[in-house]
């Protein structure tokens, strides 16, 4: 007799285990058609607040690329800019350029007599004007004398209505422009004086209080001496201790203790290494306050992290058949490290170390700290003259009540987008190009 018995299933039963099966496999494609959708909404809206933001800053920064001028018959006397005759560069440097300026534009508008509307009309123009006047006139002392047609720089409020940012229709009292100065910039448009140029000014030179002759080749400059500060520290420093610790560093507590040190020195907020800067480099060590020397020490402790994270995530990726085979055949370890494992590994190292410099070029809370917050306007020489950075000129510019810094704050972010976006670039090129694939 046979003890074993046999389980039989019913022809119902099985057709409610294949329709249950069946209900399961729809409803787990309907969550995953789901999930996929989600992501692509995700996709799409995060794509469409970038171009927003991206359009807004194009928009408020497309206008900073263009200045106002106005064109000035200037007489060069030389009883005000050299009554004594000696053509030197102290004389012209201490000469009344301001009187000439008011001169050329009382003989536009020969019927304003009023001392106040004088004042009025010649604030038109900007400040800056008569200093360009000076480099004009240093440059070329044969105009003593004579009467030349000069385009000079407008004033901020004015360059705003030229470029319809100012309302011409709402109530005279809500204007910075009245009435009467809109209607000499008027006669101006129309007799051909007054036009839109190429600003190569907001290129070519340094900060200024008024936003027609503020430039960012100052904080450009800073910015660049800066990062070569932080490159020939961080680089060679990041990529020996990533070396190092990965490949022949022996494997105990102390080490240990480092990588859980450099991990979690990684997450550190930046401001705190621009304390770190402020007590060590400033206060103990004495260097000069804003310069770009110690602004490069500051962001280069806080790459470091970066670059040896990266560093040794490139040679952990080496296969460890090209150690073996490298040792195999009789190489030493630093032979199989520098001849074999570094080159595969160098792709994602300089990947890394260039995502740690876009980081720095970015930053400007440390640098905050150390004082490159300054107003400065000269263009820094060398790393120990006072300079800003570009995020921090940003931050300037930004905090500013002038309505003409808001096109150059935008114009500003503009350049800085366009430096990381090379950066990131650069590195996605190296990485496609030079990686190798197991």
């Amino acid at each position: 007799m046979n003890n074993n018995t046999e389980e039989t299933t019913s022809p119902n039963q099985g057709i409610r285990t294949h329709e249950i099966v069946k209900a399961g496999l729809s409803r787990r494609r309907a969550a995953e058609t789901r999930f996929r959708a989600y992501g692509y909404i995700c996709i799409v809206a995060g794509l469409a607040i970038l171009a927003l933001l991206f359009t807004n800053i194009i928009a408020h920064a497309w206008s900073a690329l263009e200045q106002t001028y106005v064109a000035l018959d200037v007489t060069f006397d030389e009883s005000i800019l050299d009554p004594e005759g000696k053509h030197d560069t102290s004389a012209l440097a201490s000469a009344d350029y301001p009187a000439l300026l008011k001169r050329s534009m009382a003989a536009l508008f020969p019927d304003v007599k009023d001392r106040q509307q004088k004042r009025v009309l010649y604030g038109l123009i900007s400040s800056g004007a008569s200093y360009e006047l000076q480099e004009i006139i240093e440059k070329n002392p044969s105009l003593l004398g004579k009467t030349e047609r000069i385009w000079l720089p407008v004033d901020d409020d004015v360059d705003m209505l030229v470029k319809g940012q100012t309302d011409r229709g709402i109530p005279e009292s809500d204007r910075r422009l009245k009435d009467n100065q809109i209607a000499w910039i008027d006669k101006l448009i129309a007799d051909g004086r007054l036009e839109k140029h190429f600003n190569k000014r907001f290129f070519t030179t340094g900060d200024s209080r008024e936003p027609e002759m503020a430039g960012i080749w100052g904080a450009l400059m800073g910015s660049m001496f800066t990062l070569l500060v932080t490159g020939l520290l961080s680089l060679p420093i990041g990529i020996a201790s990533a070396i190092y610790l990965e490949e022949f560093a022996p494997r105990n507590r102390w080490t240990d203790i480092i990588e859980v040190n450099i991990n979690n020195l990684a997450a550190v907020p930046s401001i705190v290494f621009g304390l770190l800067g402020l007590a060590v480099f400033i206060n103990f060590f004495g260097l000069p306050r804003s310069s770009p020397m110690v602004g490069g020490l500051v962001l280069t402790l806080m790459t470091l992290p970066v670059i040896i994270i990266a560093s040794r995530s490139a040679l952990k990726s080496v296969p460890p058949s090209i150690r073996e085979a490298a040792l195999g055949v009789g190489a030493s370890q630093m032979q199989t490290v520098f001849h074999h494992v570094l080159p595969l590994a160098m792709p994602g190292m300089m990947t890394g170390a260039i995502i740690g410099m876009a980081r720095a070029l970015g930053e400007s809370a440390p640098l905050l700290m150390i004082g490159m917050v300054a107003f400065i306007v000269d263009i820094p020489q060398s790393l120990s003259d006072p300079s800003t950075v570009l995020p921090v000129q940003i931050y300037l510019w930004a905090d500013s009540s002038e309505r003409g810094f808001v096109e150059r704050t935008s114009a500003a972010i503009m350049v800085l987008l366009a430096f990381l976006i090379v950066m990131n670039g650069l590195a996605v090129y190296l990485r496609k190009r030079y990686e190798r694939r197991w």
